[in-house]
């Protein structure tokens, strides 16, 4: 009997993640089986547009006992529970290879992205978003002056460990390249020495090319599942041009970036009719030292890890295999650009 042919959306199968060198178990089969877990959409949860008690809103008072402006657009301040400092003790040399340490400062920033604390950057207004982009590039010039690393990241509802309800995210600037940029400088820059080409260059033509992964573009950007994606809804966002940090973008690609991401935002809400939950961060080239060494192979890009599988309530856990032994998903990269892709890129709340 001849063997089957392989069909991506049934067969079990890996993929490769070239910027971690890491492969992901695929596993569509999965989908078939029953499921009896809870699907329902939850109870959209009230914020009023100002607290005094939180923390992030005009005029509140924070725990260290300083008092923000009332503001009326971006407000960025130091973190007053930072994770990394500007300055420290330096450990002592190893006294054995198996027990290492090293130093670690840096600063950490928070970002208020608007006044109003019911407010999303989905239901943001354009030059409201355009404003949050501004001040991530600003940042990156500030902070990259002296630190290798300028991580900034969100992260999005309760279940992602966001304990303020108010439209924010935080910057996390390092005096070392952390572990996954590090990964990604190193297999990017083996890339551009083997083919002369950046490797994310090189992705965005053929994501182009074949658009079975597309969730969204405009002239400047492209949103995609990443063909080795793990999470159920990842997607990665990223400019059209070769673009190495923030702070290199255009004027029109700083617009057509707020544009995209209210698109890809709405997108997620509209999934499940709720405020989407993720962890998003930007990956550009190294700052501080390493911007006067050659960069070239690094191209500019965002990276979205949303949690939910099924429905609002219904998460995916990286438990068992995927802890012991490598990540897993049950739904391909393909057939969630395509959920995505049809979903309105009108916001559900804006229909009521």
């Amino acid at each position: 009997m001849d063997a089957p042919e392989f069909d991506p959306t049934e067969h079990q199968h890996r993929r490769y993640n070239p910027l971690t060198e890491e492969w992901v178990l695929v596993s569509p089969h999965r989908l078939k089986r029953p499921w009896s877990g809870q699907v329902e959409k939850p109870p959209e949860e009230v914020i009023p547009p100002h607290d005094p008690k939180n923390p992030l809103c005009p005029g509140a008072t924070r725990a260290n006992g300083k008092v923000n402006p009332n503001y009326d657009g971006v407000f960025v301040f130091e973190n007053d529970f930072s994770a990394l400092l500007k300055s420290g003790p330096e450990p002592a040399p190893p006294a054995h290879p198996l027990m290492q340490s090293a130093s670690a400062n840096g600063t950490c920033r928070v970002i208020c992205f608007h006044p109003r604390s019911d407010l999303t950057l989905p239901v943001m207004e354009m030059a409201d978003v355009r404003r949050v982009v501004d001040e991530w590039a600003n940042q990156t010039v500030d902070l990259g002056k002296t630190y290798d690393w300028v991580q900034i990241f969100e992260n999005k509802g309760k279940v992602m460990g966001c304990s303020n309800p108010h439209p924010h995210c935080q910057i996390w600037a390092c005096s070392f390249l952390p572990t996954y940029p590090q990964k990604s400088d190193n297999s990017q820059r083996k890339y551009f020495k083997e083919h002369g080409r950046p490797m994310l260059m090189d992705y965005i033509s053929l994501e182009l090319e074949k658009k079975e992964r597309i969730v969204a573009e405009n002239d400047h950007w492209l949103v995609v599942v990443p063909y080795w994606a793990v999470w159920p809804y990842e997607t990665m966002l990223l400019p059209k041009r070769h673009v190495l940090r923030l702070p290199d973008l255009t004027d029109e690609e700083r617009n057509s970036l707020a544009a995209i991401m209210k698109i890809l935002l709405t997108k997620y809400d509209n999934m499940f009719e709720c405020s989407f939950p993720y962890s998003m961060g930007w990956h550009g080239a190294p700052t501080g030292p390493r911007m006067t060494e050659d960069n070239s192979h690094w191209q500019l890009h965002a990276l979205y890890y949303p949690p939910l599988l099924r429905s609002a309530t219904v998460k995916k856990f990286m438990v068992g295999f995927e802890m012991l032994a490598q990540a897993q998903r049950d739904i391909t990269a393909e057939q969630v650009a395509e959920k995505l892709r049809n979903l309105p890129e009108t916001h559900y709340r804006m229909k009521k």
